[in-house]
């Protein structure tokens, strides 16, 4: 299983346009970016490339790490950031299944599922394929299972990837706060590589509206308001996870900029073979 890293940032990414802060400067003085949220996975025994999430950046995100396009893709919920690549799929494929929960959810009054046919109905390339959180699917020669996480007012979801053959997993938490429910751990757990949600330090938490929550210990919030995880909190869902490796993904430009580029802070093109 090959893994690349095509989009590692939140919402609006980083550099951000307009923004001069020092964090945003420094990337493009080191020519180092964070596009939307996407990974690219390879499965090196048929080829088949599975695609996590279809981001606003994906012809940019392709062109630029000169990888396969897609066999298939699973979306993890339906804000844009996740979602909106599908429309690049237009004229470049002749067909895309794509993944996603089937769970009605009550703030939208429908599934992810629902969303994507009810958005890109105008697409023929796009062929959604409903599934149940927490049943396994074989998609491009892998178990795929997607999971519920916690990111209201949305039902979002995280998700596993495992090969059969070789037993390499990996495990990504999606949009989520630390309050990842334990059925979900419990399919999450012992991944190779994790990709979880750090969205901020913690010590931004005292400026966030809702502050912070979910504190360890020693007071650090592992939570930044209600929606995503702190970098100690994805750091610590890691931990709990036994996770062989942690990479924090959903990196927001609020990091201090001798800080936002180091690792277990992800950047995007960065490979994994697992």
């Amino acid at each position: 299983m090959r893994v690349t890293l095509l989009g590692t940032g939140d919402t609006a990414g980083t550099p951000r346009p307009g923004c001069d802060c020092d964090t945003c400067l420094a990337a493009r003085e080191r020519g180092v970016e964070r596009t939307r949220s996407s990974v690219h996975v390879v499965n090196e025994e048929t080829g088949d490339v599975l695609l996590i999430d279809a981001s606003p950046d994906f012809r940019q995100q392709f062109l630029r790490e000169g990888v396969s396009l897609p066999d298939a893709a699973v979306i993890t919920h339906i804000h844009f950031d996740h979602l909106d690549g599908l429309g690049n799929v237009y004229r470049l494929l002749d067909r895309l299944p794509v993944y996603a929960a089937d769970e009605t959810d009550p703030e939208t009054g429908e599934s992810v599922a629902d969303t994507i046919e009810r958005k890109y109905d105008y697409l023929d390339t796009v062929s959604v394929q409903p599934r149940a959180p927490h049943e396994s699917v074989r998609v491009c020669g892998f178990d795929v299972t997607l999971v519920p996480v916690d990111h209201p007012p949305l039902l979002t979801y995280g998700l596993v990837v495992e090969q059969p053959e070789t037993g390499a997993k990996l495990a990504l938490s999606g949009d989520t706060s630390y309050r990842v429910p334990d059925a979900s751990r419990d399919v999450l757990r012992d991944a190779d590589l994790l990709l979880a949600d750090g969205i901020v330090p913690a010590s931004l938490c005292d400026y966030h509206p809702l502050g912070g929550r979910d504190e360890d210990d020693e007071g650090v919030p592992r939570t930044f308001g209600t929606k995503h995880m702190t970098h100690e909190g994805a750091l610590a869902l890691g931990d709990d996870l036994n996770a062989d490796e942690t990479r924090v993904v959903h990196v927001a430009h609020r990091y201090p900029p001798d800080e936002a580029f180091e690792k277990p802070l992800a950047v995007d093109g960065e490979t994994f073979t697992l």
